[in-house]
């Protein structure tokens, strides 16, 4: 059969895993996307829907050949809920596209895989070409933040892009939905959304584990839709072929200590941790690996630590989600090329318990959740080899009190414990049902998700904490970087860029709090309005991105991140490059190599906005992106712009206007807080108010930077430099400013005094106040389709951009 040859060529020739797929895995392919995969662990549920999607998409051996289907997205989306799974899952599919001769770059018309972990890297390149067939995968707090319109670790001003491009034209897919707590009520409920609001592009959502509840989906929204939510199961074919695997032979018994309140003090969390270390020797073979599994990092340190000065050079290894990605890479790697008879033991969190492809002769576990169970026990004997003399797994009971039971409940440990107590092999026939009920968690309605279409900051600079809805097992994380810099980070000698993802390591909230809170620590962060540094004055917040000296240590490559380490990094991998930080006040796409005369520009982008439109199949609206691309960037007329065009040869030629100049040097408007782009809305709507399609004409023209939206106001502090008798400003444009006459792309533009009437609540000289027309927009549209249409013509803008300074405009 066809694809059984692409499945097993994705695996290699000679490669023993190579085998026929399982049948539940060729019905992906074959059949029409489900909504639920529940599948044991150890069969390929990875394999299954990316190959799934792939030849849906008409990929064959070597290039697209088949049919598309069109139901099946461009964008293929693996969610999981732990960053250790996010390089795993990126390595092996990029290997599965290689072999099939499949994987390219971006534009080659190939197969991408992106990996979306915050940094500049991953926030300019796969969202500019929404046209190609992609592979996108992260953890869910970079993926649910950016659905809810508040990305971690990038730039707001790019959160409208990926918002759009995330819900439109994508297959999600949430991997191991057991761990994600708070996240998968989320992801229901933004399933429910896309069913009710319009799309551009249909999406789809498959949510996938070896311990599927489907009650756990039952969230307000998508209650009614729960039982036409299609499944796909495996059958007794798929358990002939597993053979092994599904029967494999371990041992379970209580472990000889339990995690007591006595360990709610240093010297009782010593001596268990010491009891621990002497349990994991005892039953740790030499010939094999060990796995252990603890609930928090902080004990998996300290344990790590004990086995490190009992095991002295042995090839031990510390597994959690607190290490910078250069060392999560080195972790995965040794784990994918460990050989199982090598004497190793492996001290992991609960970042281990799911998809990391590792298997053990013998398991310690502290007592989790059933389903967390059910997952750790899926990573001793995985695939059967140690049948012959048998595996074996010890549960370390935890005691009720809710200090010791975190992350979980109490209740969810006496659920586990009451199923553990009855059983004496953890064999995956063995495993009973997972029929516990979903925690309860914060549920996003219909209301939150429309306020946070709008990407403004609140009156103190912070922005909506959407951590809630992301996870309940303690807040998201943020993410530290050190750099070794002199003095202040600010310092045009010594100013430092934008973090580069090698650098980032994932902090969670308390220890993010505890290392800012030595004394001998300062934690920088970058104000987007002010466009600097600023030191962190107060708790860290989840999603933010801070910036720690190397001399401030509380970090070790084996240890990963502690904030009681004070000993120096004197590892740090390279720094971001040469991508500035970006800001409010700055306009960098307006400095270019080359001039552009703004005439040519406006055509241009309507131009690429033509073809964008074509690419992607956007019909309906065609019309009225192209339009806004043509007029896009007419405010650029303004005399305080072109000021800042010909700032190297002032004065400037009004018969030559320019949307780019060559000029060096840091640009900035001699009037702060300028935006072009509300002059040129403004323009637009002087002369086109009343057409069809105006009001959403005008949003795309004002939202083409991300930096002006859904709300006109003016910004903190642009009051001190109005002139006297000013009526109405915002973000730099004064009421009662001109634009000149232009003539472009077969349009007129005639000469325009700017008003601002539109910032007052209500109707008003100028018809229904801003406000008031994006909320009709969303109306009309919904949050998914406008933020999509807005995405096409700030995409426009880029490529027109570029091609410009290529010449090939």
């Amino acid at each position: 059969m066809e694809f059984d040859r692409f499945f097993v060529a994705a695996f290699g020739k000679g490669d023993e895993s190579a085998l026929v797929p399982y049948p539940y895995q060729r019905a992906l392919a074959e059949q029409d996307w489900p909504s639920l995969l529940d599948v044991p662990t150890g069969m390929g549920k990875t394999a299954a829907v990316t190959l799934a999607w792939l030849w849906k998409r008409g990929w064959r051996i070597g290039g697209r050949e088949g049919d598309v289907d069109s139901a099946t997205p461009r964008r293929l989306v693996w969610c999981l809920p732990m960053r250790v799974l996010v390089e795993q899952t990126a390595d092996n599919i990029q290997q599965w596209l290689e072999r099939l001769g499949l994987w390219g770059k971006l534009g080659e018309g190939r197969v991408s895989v992106h990996v979306l972990m915050g940094g500049e890297d991953d926030l300019k390149s796969w969202a500019e070409f929404p046209e190609e067939d992609m592979i996108l995968i992260g953890t869910q707090d970079m993926l649910l933040s950016r659905a809810l319109m508040r990305g971690y670790g990038m730039s707001r001003y790019q959160w409208p892009i990926h918002f759009a491009l995330l819900h439109n034209d994508c297959l999600w897919v949430f991997d191991e939905v057991q761990l994600m707590g708070a996240g998968l009520a989320a992801s229901a409920q933004l399933e429910a959304f896309r069913r009710d609001f319009p799309l551009a592009r249909d999406s789809h959502t498959l949510w996938v584990s070896a311990t599927l509840n489907r009650g756990w989906l039952a969230t307000v929204d998508l209650r009614a839709h729960l039982p036409s939510l299609p499944c796909v199961g495996v059958g007794d074919e798929d358990r002939r072929q597993a053979g092994d695997r599904l029967r494999a032979v371990k041992t379970l018994e209580r472990a000889p200590l339990s995690l007591t309140s006595e360990a709610g003090n240093k010297a009782g969390l010593k001596d268990y941790l010491a009891r621990l270390c002497d349990l994991v020797l005892e039953v740790h073979d030499v010939r094999s690996q060990t796995l252990v599994i603890v609930n928090n990092v902080d004990r998996a340190q300290q344990l790590f630590r004990l086995l490190r000065e009992r095991r002295g050079g042995q090839d031990d290894l510390l597994v959690h989600a607190r290490f910078r990605a250069a060392e999560r890479t080195g972790h995965a790697r040794r784990l994918r090329e460990a050989d199982t008879g090598n004497d190793r033991i492996v001290v992991a969190t609960q970042a281990i318990e799911a998809g990391v492809d590792i298997s053990s002769r013998a398991l310690v576990t502290e007592l989790a959740p059933w389903s967390s169970m059910a997952q750790r026990f899926g990573r001793c004997n995985r695939y059967g080899e140690y049948n012959t003399d048998g595996a074996r797994i010890l549960w370390v009971d935890v005691e009720g009190h809710a200090d010791l039971a975190r992350p979980y409940s109490p209740e969810e440990l006496a659920f586990a414990r009451s199923r553990l107590e009855a059983l004496d092999s953890a064999s995956p026939d063995a495993l009973p049902r997972t029929d516990n009920e979903r925690p309860l968690t914060a549920v996003l309605r219909r209301r939150d998700l429309l306020d946070l279409f709008n990407t403004d900051p609140d009156l103190s600079g912070f922005d909506v904490d959407v951590s809630d809805y992301i996870r309940d097992s303690g807040l998201p994380s943020v993410q530290v970087f050190w750099r070794d810099f002199r003095g202040d980070p600010n310092d045009p000698s010594n100013r430092q860029l934008a973090a580069g993802p090698p650098e980032l390591c994932p902090v969670s909230i308390t220890q993010a709090r505890a290392f800012f809170r030595r004394k001998d620590v300062i934690l920088w962060r970058w104000d987007t309005l002010d466009g600097r540094w600023v030191k962190v004055d107060r708790d860290p917040r989840p999603g933010m991105t801070l910036l720690a000296h190397a001399s401030a240590g509380g970090y070790d490559r084996d240890i990963g991140f502690d904030p009681g380490i004070t000993r120096p990094l004197d590892d740090l991998p390279s720094a971001g490059g040469t991508v500035p930080q970006r800001d409010f006040k700055g306009d960098w796409r307006s400095q270019q190599s080359r001039p552009v005369a703004l005439a040519a520009h406006l055509r241009h982008v309507a131009q690429h906005a033509d073809r964008l439109c074509a690419m992607v199949e956007e019909v309906g609206h065609r019309d009225s992106i192209v339009r806004a691309g043509r007029w896009h960037d007419l405010g650029k007329l303004h005399e305080v712009f072109q000021h800042s065009m010909y700032r190297c040869r002032l004065p400037a030629d009004p018969a030559r206007p320019l949307a780019k100049s060559s000029c060096s040097g840091p640009m900035h408007h001699k009037r702060e807080y300028f935006r072009h782009e509300l002059a040129s809305m403004l323009a637009w709507l002087d002369q086109h108010e009343g057409e069809p399609e105006a009001d959403l004409i005008a949003y795309l023209i004002l939202a083409h930077h991300g930096k002006v939206r859904t709300s006109l106001r003016a910004m903190p502090g642009e009051a001190e430099h109005i002139p006297p008798g000013t009526r109405r400003f915002a973000r730099g444009i004064h009421e009662g400013d001109s634009l000149p006459a232009l003539d472009f792309d077969g349009e007129h533009s005639a000469q325009t005094s700017l008003r601002l009437a539109l910032m007052e609540i209500g109707e008003g000289e100028q018809g229904p106040s801003w406000t008031e027309r994006v909320l009709r927009l969303l109306d009309q549209h919904g949050p998914f389709r406008l933020a999509w249409l807005e995405t096409l013509v700030r995409l426009a803008d880029w490529r027109a951009s570029a091609a410009e300074q290529e010449d090939t405009a």
